[in-house]
């Protein structure tokens, strides 16, 4: 009884140095901690406290995942999410060796991001109707979307006070309350002050005053209403793809790839800490890379 009243005490320290020292979110706090409570569950199975815990056990555990059918990227997940918990563990010396240090993650291919094409883009937007109550808003919050490579959290949190108008920047927080600063097209910038209109007609509620982008009851809008906006334009268009909120952020990061942007400056625009979650995007477009090479590479060109 005692152990697990310890086993209760240091998940919620865990759970704190998630949020406080990592700066996760509450989403991803809740995401590591439904990941370990599977490796918990097995080690009640097998009468173990999860101090307790070996290599060999953990291998055990992970053949079970495979076992039940866990596809491999969620397993991989999972893996992590129980290495930086025994990293915790370690750390608090509440053990004095890490059981997780040999393990590894099972091998996935690099899974590419769907990416809409300039004029499917553009099929979408096209295809709102202005006439009805949330078609500006609607074709604000899209244009939004793309030209500044938000996350859909990013986008519903946005504040009208964070629109710069003049200077043509948005403040964001992403991740962890960073905060960052992101061009925003004069496109985009004229699709909002035209949502201005009907949005200065919604009776807002109190504590939702400066977000931008409002529901009908004067709230924030949810991840789920910007999902089904995006499912219902895409449909209308024919587009034939799986088309979700993050399909219009690897969009912009693809498309300023491909106008010749900096890496790094992706980076920046994205809110991407490591360089290498941005790296991910120099894989998406083989062919038109393979085109740029043959057409502007000095070796390439064909001599007289």
């Amino acid at each position: 009884m005692q152990q697990s009243q310890q086993q209760k005490e240091i998940i919620n320290k865990y759970q704190i140095y998630l949020r406080l020292e990592k700066s996760l979110s509450a989403n991803s706090v809740d995401a590591y901690l439904t990941d370990l409570d599977k490796l918990i569950c097995f080690a009640g199975s097998e009468g173990l406290g999860i101090k307790e815990i070996t290599y060999e056990d953990l291998q055990q555990f992970v053949a079970q995942l495979r076992d039940i059918g866990i596809h491999p990227r969620s397993q991989a997940r999972i893996i992590s999410g129980i290495k930086s918990f025994y990293r915790f563990l370690l750390l608090d010396d509440y053990i004095t060796t890490d059981p997780t240090e040999l393990l590894e993650s099972p091998k996935i291919g690099l899974k590419l991001p769907e990416v809409l094409t300039v004029n499917e883009i553009n099929n979408i937007l096209d295809t709102i109707d202005l006439s009805s109550p949330e078609g500006q808003r609607n074709r604000a919050m899209l244009e939004v979307l793309y030209s500044c490579g938000l996350r859909v959290s990013e986008l519903t949190s946005l504040r009208y006070s964070d629109v710069y108008f003049d200077e043509g920047f948005i403040k964001v927080e992403g991740k962890g309350s960073k905060q960052r600063l992101v061009p925003i097209s004069d496109t985009a910038i004229k699709e909002i002050k035209n949502y201005l209109y009907d949005r200065n007609r919604v009776a807002v509620k109190k504590g939702f005053e400066d977000i931008l982008f409002l529901s009908r009851r004067g709230t924030a809008l949810s991840r789920i209403m910007v999902f089904h906006v995006i499912k219902q334009q895409t449909e209308m268009a024919g587009v034939q793809k799986n088309v979700s909120p993050h399909t219009f952020r690897h969009s912009f990061a693809t498309h300023l790839l491909e106008g010749g942007a900096n890496l790094r400056a992706i980076q920046e625009m994205l809110g991407h800490e490591k360089i290498t979650t941005t790296e991910i995007y120099t894989h998406i477009d083989r062919e038109f890379l393979r085109k740029e090479i043959l057409e502007h590479h000095p070796r390439s060109k064909h001599r007289e």
